[in-house]
């Protein structure tokens, strides 16, 4: 797997391919600067070795050019967070983006214009990745986020630079800190998968079963099994035509020694509301009219004894509706269960949007091992799947 570590970057260009699709508000002010700290590592060494560099990222989902889409948006906060001025191109290919490219000094850093403003980008357009190749000496890599996609910035491009092609630091590191989940984890492994449906996360749970040793299952996911195994869940979410499924997984999980943890309590609520009545009650005996909204204390207790026993951590989906604070408790302790267990030495990996969120919300993001950057990457990775991303650099 190449690295920046394996080139010499003095008097050469990269052109880095990063994930700067950051949230922004009605000011256009970056509201979370996450990605752009993520690429930070990558851009200072490049820098370092007397190299200079061409950013080039997507931001939202433009229809053509929409001004509210620019990357200028976030030239500022970029030049902050990198601590050099950052020189914004308006265009992505073209006489201007090629003069920025010739006119780059060593040290220097330019910001290409949103990718997605030409649709040949997401098309995987040959004549538009070489386009962007011309600009650079050096392919880098560093957008997980988008690794998933074969878009003409993240996969296409590689093929303009047989050899000169690398990982950056960030990409690098999403990939070995999944491997170390999938390929090389110290047992006992435990996955926690939460979330809404069993049917976005089906294939995970299907390529994993092989890698577990214990699968703990929360959020509204729980719903359909328990459903499926003749329980009473009132108004709890629930994908009826997914509960054939559940009771294969199950089936499965016997078959290869896994052991599947579902809550064996709820917080029930008789709304979907933060001020909702609640009450504690059985899985199995929701009322006619409550809503299972997180996991109740019985089911915590079980699942810090496994997590506490667990070397391998994954956590993809919280176990309750976290944003709402009567409902957060489960995923805040499952969240402090799993930092512990960090904290006595074991792997812990973090992914997925909620899960991401919930412990930046609740202050846990330096207390695991790792958090991904990608969620849609993630999951497909998870699912066993090769990202024509990652593919086109190792090829």
């Amino acid at each position: 797997m190449k690295t920046i570590n394996d080139f010499n970057f003095k008097d050469k260009k990269a052109i880095i391919r990063v994930d700067f699709n950051v949230p922004l508000d009605e000011n256009f002010k970056v509201t979370d600067a996450t990605r752009i700290e993520a690429a930070k590592p990558t851009i200072d060494a490049i820098l370092a070795q007397g190299g200079s560099v061409i950013l080039m990222s997507h931001l939202g989902r433009p229809k053509g050019v929409e001004e509210k889409y620019s990357l200028k948006h976030i030239v500022a906060e970029a030049s902050k967070i990198l601590g050099v001025d950052v020189q914004f191109v308006a265009e992505s290919t073209g006489d201007v983006a090629k003069n920025a490219a010739a006119n780059l000094k060593a040290g220097g850093v330019i910001l290409l214009e949103n990718l997605r403003f030409h649709a040949e980008e997401e098309a995987g357009d040959v004549a538009f990745a070489k386009e962007l190749a011309s600009l650079g000496d050096i392919y880098v890599n560093d957008a997980f986020g988008t690794a998933h996609r074969a878009h003409a910035s993240t996969t296409i491009i590689a093929q303009f630079f047989p050899t000169e092609k690398c990982f950056g630091k960030l990409l690098a590191k999403e990939i070995e800190s999944l491997n170390k989940v999938l390929k090389n984890s110290e047992k006992p492994v435990t996955a926690v998968l939460g979330g809404s449906k069993v049917s976005s996360k089906i294939t995970v749970i299907e390529n994993i079963l092989d890698k577990v040793d214990h699968m703990i299952i929360g959020g509204g996911m729980t719903f359909t099994f328990v459903k499926a195994l003749g329980g009473k869940i009132g108004e709890s979410i629930c994908e009826d035509d997914k509960m054939e499924l559940a009771l294969e997984i199950l089936r499965l999980a016997k078959e290869k020694g896994v052991q599947i943890h579902i809550p064996v309590d709820v917080v029930a609520a008789d709304d979907f509301s933060n001020t909702a009545n609640t009450k504690i009650v059985d899985v199995n005996e929701i009322p006619d009219g409550w809503q299972g909204l997180d996991a109740g204390p019985k089911s915590l207790a079980i699942f810090e004894k496994v997590i506490m026993e667990s070397k391998t951590i994954l956590w993809n989906g919280p176990l309750g509706v976290f944003e709402m604070e009567s409902f957060a408790k489960g995923t805040i302790a499952l969240g402090n269960f799993i930092a512990a267990a960090t904290e006595k030495g074991a792997f812990s990996l973090v992914g997925g949007g909620d899960s991401v969120a919930a412990v930046k919300q609740f202050g846990l993001e330096d207390k695991v091992s790792y958090v991904s950057t990608g969620g849609g990457a993630m999951l497909e990775m998870l699912e066993g799947k090769v990202l024509p991303g990652i593919a086109a650099i190792l090829d």
